[in-house]
């Protein structure tokens, strides 16, 4: 695996947005931490967030399972011409590091990286929510980004410590090769009635609890979560 860095890395406080009663949904009011911006100085990685980041819903974003949030770069020239956006600057997905030379093809869970001084490990892909199509006004681009499986992946942190732009990520360990962050989108997204390899990524020690149990309650009991509220929210 080629030496892979982050070329940008973005914090961002939750705001609220929008018009209150507006008759277009997309114009209502809307709380988010996803508005991230470019930082060029280091910063502290503790155990749940970057220094100076945050998020608005903690039920489903943050903590310490999804303490950062991480997107390919290669995948920004595929987004531009597929929505017809000129300017799409780093930071457009809500991810903290934008990240060269690793994709979701490439990228395992339970895979762990140093990151300037901090240990992370791959946690989970990220779930796209409509938060993302309202900051884009793209009312179907939380559910283009899951059909297309360019979702990013969250990190976990085993060992806090100073992260910049430019740093490199080494990886340190691979343990589940056969997990790739691909994989895991194919499973969560179209192998919903493939009992085994469901029961298999269950069984990963190093998946996020809460998908595990997700997994698990898919495999062995038949409960599918719906999407619905998570893809449309509060956009319809």
């Amino acid at each position: 695996m080629s030496e892979a860095k982050i070329i940008s890395m973005q914090i961002g406080l939750p705001r609220t947005l929008g018009v209150e009663n507006a008759e277009n949904p997309m114009d209502r009011v809307w709380t988010t931490g996803f508005f991230k911006e470019p930082v060029k100085e280091t910063i502290w990685l503790t155990k749940t967030h970057l220094t100076g980041d945050g998020q608005a819903d903690l039920e489903h974003h943050g903590g310490s399972e999804k303490a950062v949030l991480a997107y390919a770069e290669e995948n920004y020239p595929f987004w531009q011409e597929k929505l017809n956006l000129s300017e799409l600057p780093y930071g457009a997905f809500g991810e903290n590091f934008t990240i060269q030379g690793m994709n979701e093809s490439s990228v395992c869970i339970g895979d762990t990286y140093k990151i300037g001084e901090a240990i992370v490990q791959v946690s989970q892909p990220r779930k796209p929510c409509w938060k993302l199509s309202r900051r884009w006004r793209i009312r179907d681009l939380a559910l283009q980004v899951q059909k297309n499986g360019l979702t990013g992946w969250y990190y976990r942190v085993l060992r806090e410590g100073y992260v910049s732009p430019n740093s490199t990520v080494k990886l340190q360990n691979r343990p589940y090769p056969q997990w790739t962050i691909e994989k895991v989108n194919q499973i969560l997204y179209r192998y919903l009635n493939d009992k085994k390899v469901t029961a298999e990524l269950a069984s990963c020690p190093l998946l996020a609890p809460n998908l595990q149990q997700s997994l698990y309650n898919r495999a062995y009991k038949g409960k599918v979560n719906d999407p619905t509220p998570r893809l449309w929210g509060d956009n319809v």
